[in-house]
C-alpha cells in the first residue's frame, strides 16, 4: 500500500528561473517588433507582418497554436481515462491540411484579404460578413477564456499560486507582446513557445520511462489496462470516442479551424506566397504529428504510474486537467527547474494561442467594423486603432476565463465550442466556395438552421451529459491505495452518472450525440439548408466571378515552383491585383484608400 495523496514537493528557486526566463523572452520580442525599424507603421505591418512571411515560422506558429495549453494538460488525461483511441486523430489532422490547402487557402490567398470575414461580403453581402465576424468573435473569446483558465489550473495545482491572480498574469502578458509587436511579434514568439513546450513533453516521458524502467513496462502496462483501444468501428454516433466519430467528425471541427477560422488564415496568407503558405501548412501538419504522440505518450505513462492508485478518484487532485501538473511534481521534484519547465510548456501553449487569438479579433474587429465606416482614416491612425483594439481584446478574454471555470473537463469543452459555432461557419463559407449557385438567402437561412441545431444539441449536452456507457471510461483504480474513502476499486464513472429518471428523453438520444459530431451536425445543416434555399429563390439565374469559387487550377498550383519566376510574381502581386480591381466594389474601397496613401512605396516593391 502507498498514500493515496503523496507529498509532491513544490516550486524552487530554479523553477522560478526557467518560468521567469520564458515570460521575459516572450515579452521581449513583442518589444523588438514594436521599436525595431518602426515596422508597426501601419494595420498592415501590424495585423498581417506586411505579407512577407516565409513557410516555416508561419507553420511553427500554426503549430504552437494548436498547442495550447488544454493539449498539454486535457489530452494526457484524456489517454489516462479513455485510452489511446485519441491518436487516431492524425489521420484527421491530415485531411485537415489537405483541404485546408487545397480548397480553402487557394481562394483567401488569391482575394488577398486580411479579414477571412471579407470573403463573405465579396461573394454574398455585408449582413452575412457581419454575421461571421459576431460568431467568430464570441466564438474566439470563448475559447480563449479556456486556454487562459488551463494554465492557470497548473500554476494552482503545482505552486500554490492564486488560481485567478494567474489568470490574470497569463492574459497581461500576453496581451502586453501582441499590443506591441502585432502578427510579426505573435509568430515568433510562437517559434520559441513551441521549443519550450516540446522541451516540457520531453523531460516529462523521459523521465517516466526511466522512473517506470523503460517503455516496455509501459505499453505492457497500458495493454492489460485496456488503453491500447485504438480502434473502435461502431458506427454509432452516440459513441464518444470511436474512428467514424474522430475522423468524420473531428475532421469538420478542426477544419472548421484551420479551413475558415481568422487565426489560423490570418498567418498562413500573411506569406510571401501561395506556395509558402500551402508549405507552411504541411510542414505544420508534421508537427501537429509529433505533439499528439507526445501527449498521447505522456497520457499512457501515466496510467502506468497510476495504474493501482488514481490521483483523482482518491481526491489528491479535483480535476482531471490537474493530473499533468501532479505527475510532475511527483517524478520531477528532485530535478531543479524541470516542474518550472513543464508549467513554462503550458504556459507557453496558452500565450501562443491568445496571442493569435488576440490579433485575430483586432484584425476582424478594423477591417470589418471600423474601416468600412470610417474610410478617411490614415494608416498611422488604423495602426493605434489595431493596438487598442488588440489592449481591449486581451482584457475581455480575460474576463471571459471565469466562465471557463464553469465548463468541465477543458479538452472536450474547447472542441464543443469549435463545433457548436465553429461548423455553421464552415458550412456557410463552403457554400460560397463550392456552389456557384447559392446566394445571400439560401447563406443566411442556411446558416441560421446550422447554428441552431447546433446550438440545440450542444446547449443539451452540457445540461444533461451523455451515460458513461456512451463516453465509454476506462477503469480507475484504487486498489493500492492507503484510503478509507474509497473502496478497494474506484471507478469515476459509478460516482458520477446521472440516474437516469432525471433525463428526459432527448438526452440519451438527441443530446447524446458525441461532441465531434456538433460540427459536422451544423456545417451540414447549413448548407443543405443553403442550397435548398437558394434553389428556391432563384440561385441558378445569378453569375458568380469565378475568383470566388475554387477551380481547377488552384490545384495545378502545386506544382507552380517549375515555373519559378512566373508564377511566383504572380502570387505575389495578386493581393495587389485585387486590391485595383475593387475599385467599384463597396468591399475593397477601404484596400484602394490603404494604397492611394502609398502608392510609389508598393509600387517599387513589387515591380
Amino acid at each position: 500500500m502507498r498514500d493515496a495523496c503523496r507529498a509532491v514537493g513544490g516550486f524552487g528557486t530554479w523553477d522560478y528561473v526557467v518560468f521567469a526566463a520564458m515570460l521575459l523572452i516572450s515579452a521581449g520580442i513583442g518589444l523588438y517588433y514594436a521599436f525595431a525599424g518602426g515596422v508597426q507603421k501601419s494595420s498592415r505591418e501590424f495585423l498581417m507582418g506586411g505579407r512577407r512571411m516565409s513557410a516555416l515560422p508561419v507553420a511553427l506558429s500554426l503549430t504552437a497554436s494548436f498547442m495550447s495549453a488544454v493539449t498539454v494538460l486535457g489530452t494526457p488525461a484524456e489517454v489516462y481515462r479513455f485510452g489511446a483511441r485519441f491518436s487516431v486523430f492524425a489521420i484527421t489532422y491530415a485531411l485537415v491540411v489537405v483541404i485546408s490547402a487545397e480548397v480553402f487557402l487557394p481562394v483567401f490567398y488569391r482575394l488577398g484579404i486580411t479579414s477571412t470575414y471579407e470573403y463573405l461580403e465579396l461573394r454574398f453581402n455585408r449582413y452575412l460578413r457581419l454575421c461571421g465576424t459576431a460568431l467568430f468573435i464570441i466564438l474566439t473569446i470563448l475559447y480563449t477564456g479556456i486556454v487562459i483558465y488551463a494554465p492557470a489550473l497548473a500554476l494552482n495545482q503545482v505552486t500554490g499560486f492564486d488560481l485567478w491572480g494567474a489568470v490574470i498574469a497569463t492574459g497581461t502578458v500576453c496581451t502586453f507582446y501582441c499590443t506591441l509587436g502585432g502578427l510579426k511579434a505573435v509568430v515568433w514568439t510562437d517559434v520559441f513557445q513551441v521549443g519550450i513546450m516540446v522541451a516540457g513533453f520531453a523531460a516529462v516521458i523521459i523521465r517516466a520511462v526511466v522512473v517506470q524502467g523503460g517503455i516496455g513496462p509501459i505499453l505492457n502496462d497500458s495493454y492489460h489496462g485496456g488503453r491500447l483501444n485504438f480502434w473502435e468501428f461502431d458506427p454509432n454516433p452516440l459513441q464518444r470516442h470511436t474512428f467514424w466519430t474522430i475522423i468524420i467528425g473531428g475532421t469538420f471541427t478542426w477544419l472548421g479551424v484551420y479551413g475558415v477560422n481568422q487565426s489560423q488564415v490570418q498567418r498562413y496568407i500573411a506569406c510571401k506566397s501561395r506556395f509558402q503558405a500551402k508549405v507552411s501548412l504541411y510542414i505544420n501538419l508534421l508537427g501537429l504529428w509529433a505533439i499528439l504522440a507526445c501527449a498521447v505518450l505522456c497520457g499512457l505513462a501515466m496510467y502506468s504510474i497510476y495504474k493501482g492508485c488514481d490521483p483523482w478518484t482518491a481526491k489528491c487532485v479535483s480535476a482531471l486537467d490537474q493530473l499533468m501538473p501532479y505527475l510532475v511534481l511527483d517524478i520531477l521534484h528532485k530535478f531543479p527547474g524541470m516542474p518550472g519547465l513543464f508549467v513554462a510548456s503550458a504556459y507557453s501553449g496558452t500565450l501562443s494561442t491568445v496571442s493569435s487569438s488576440i490579433n485575430a479579433l483586432a484584425a476582424v474587429t478594423v477591417e470589418d467594423l471600423i474601416k468600412p465606416h470610417f474610410t478617411s482614416l490614415s494608416e498611422r491612425k488604423l495602426s493605434w486603432i489595431s493596438m487598442g483594439m488588440s489592449l481591449f481584446y486581451g482584457g475581455v478574454c480575460i474576463a471571459m476565463a471565469a466562465v471557463a471555470s464553469l465548463l468541465g473537463g477543458l479538452l472536450q469543452a474547447a472542441l464543443s465550442i469549435f463545433g457548436m459555432i465553429g461548423g455553421p461557419l464552415l458550412g456557410l463559407f463552403s457554400l460560397g466556395i463550392l456552389f456557384p449557385f447559392a446566394n445571400p438567402v439560401g447563406a443566411f437561412v442556411g446558416l441560421l438552421g446550422g447554428f441552431t441545431a447546433s446550438l440545440w444539441v450542444g446547449i443539451g449536452a452540457q445540461i444533461y451529459p451523455p451515460l458513461p456507457h456512451n463516453s465509454m471510461p476506462l477503469n480507475l483504480s484504487t486498489a493500492e491505495c492507503n484510503t478509507t474513502g474509497l473502496g478497494a476499486e474506484g471507478n469515476w464513472t459509478s460516482l458520477m452518472a446521472p440516474r437516469a429518471t432525471e433525463r428526459p428523453v432527448l438526452a440519451d438520444y438527441w443530446y447524446s450525440l458525441s461532441y465531434l459530431y456538433f460540427s459536422t451536425l451544423g456545417t451540414l445543416v447549413t448548407v443543405a439548408v443553403g442550397i435548398v434555399a437558394s434553389l428556391l429563390t432563384g440561385g441558378l439565374r445569378q453569375s458568380v466571378d469565378r475568383k470566388f469559387m475554387i477551380n481547377k487550377e488552384d490545384f495545378l498550383s502545386n506544382f507552380s515552383f517549375l515555373k519559378p519566376k512566373k508564377e511566383d510574381k504572380v502570387e505575389v502581386l495578386n493581393w495587389k491585383q485585387v486590391a485595383d480591381e475593387g475599385t467599384d466594389n463597396p468591399a475593397f474601397n477601404h484596400i484602394e484608400m490603404d494604397f492611394t496613401d502609398n502608392k510609389e512605396k508598393v509600387n517599387g516593391v513589387h515591380t
